[in-house]
């Protein structure tokens, strides 16, 4: 995974966005980021790399777990970036079920929407993160 600039490259923007969430976020920022952080750790471990078409059903799997996460944050609370996240997982999801229907898209546009969607998902998380940081400093006189 590990093995290209491209991987390490969004592997330290995902753990710079995760870090910032937990330090300067509040509680819905700190369990997105946190979920994001879970899910992209159990995506590793349940991929198939010999697998070249048809479903992956362990990462299908996370991904579903992951949009339940996002809608229970956006149904929960007051923020508006859970409701992008939700949409661009939903859109993960989908992606995965055209795999499902046997519709065969190509791998490469597979695997764009969902990089694509998941590099949204940290914009979103880290936009969210800055307003409730800018929140408590608006609040704070000091």
């Amino acid at each position: 995974m590990f093995d290209t600039l491209y991987a390490q490259i969004g592997t330290a923007i995902s753990l710079a966005v995760v870090a910032f969430a937990f330090l300067k976020g509040d509680e819905p920022e700190r369990v997105g980021a946190g979920a994001f952080a879970l899910g992209l750790l159990a995506s590793l471990l349940l991929q198939d790399d010999s697998r070249l078409s048809g479903p992956q059903w362990g990462v299908m799997g996370v991904d579903v777990v992951m949009l339940g996460v996002y809608a229970t944050l956006a149904w929960k609370s007051r923020r508006s970036w859970p409701v992008w996240a939700g949409a661009l997982q939903a859109l993960i999801v989908m992606s995965h079920l055209l795999t499902v229907v046997d519709l065969r898209p190509p791998l490469a546009a597979f695997y764009l929407v969902i990089n694509l969607a998941s590099y949204g998902i940290l914009l979103a998380i880290a936009i969210g993160t800055f307003q409730a940081w800018r929140g408590r400093l608006l609040d704070d006189p000091e």
